[in-house]
């Protein structure tokens, strides 16, 4: 099986986030390079298509918006399965070049194992996607924007996500 490589620039990465800052964002939201937000896939998907609700809009207006390697992946993977075409396919491989993606690294992977295993010991096993998502933000201090709240109150309530809901 061969795999069809989109072209489009290399995504940003967290390591050289600082790299891509704008200085005209900062001038006009002096908190924006400060106050990062990682994007849920549900939110990253509406979005990349227009559709992403006002109330949560209004929430993210100034921040810098991070992806994470999962949100990466099942965008990717949601393309491939609803069987998009050439144009819809580099459309969104152009959206996601712009986007900073975070890294599942080996802080992650520490995280996302402390967290899969109080969630056990709770009786309580999270969704592996909503797990590895949850541990990136915790792994950076960072806060959720999801329109899935639900889906992620466990880590809410027993290791201090934040989380910016869309409802």
């Amino acid at each position: 099986m061969t795999f069809e490589r989109t072209r489009s620039p290399p995504t940003r990465n967290w390591t050289n986030f600082w790299l891509f800052t704008d200085p005209s964002v900062s001038a006009t939201y002096p908190e924006a390079v400060l106050q990062p937000v990682v994007l849920d896939t549900d939110v990253a998907s509406r979005l990349h298509k227009g559709k992403l609700p006002g109330s949560l809009e209004a929430r993210l207006i100034g921040r810098q918006s991070l992806l994470t390697f999962v949100t990466l992946a099942e965008l990717t993977t949601w393309s491939r399965l609803r069987q998009w075409g050439g144009r819809s396919r580099q459309e969104l491989a152009d959206w996601l070049s712009g986007q900073v993606v975070l890294p599942g690294d080996e802080a992650v992977a520490v995280t996302w194992g402390h967290l899969s295993a109080s969630a056990i010991q709770r009786g309580r096993p999270r969704p592996l996607n909503d797990m590895w998502n949850a541990a990136c933000c915790l792994t950076h201090g960072l806060p959720l924007a999801t329109l899935n709240v639900k889906d992620y109150q466990d880590f809410v309530d027993h290791h201090e996500l934040r989380l910016i809901e869309g409802g």
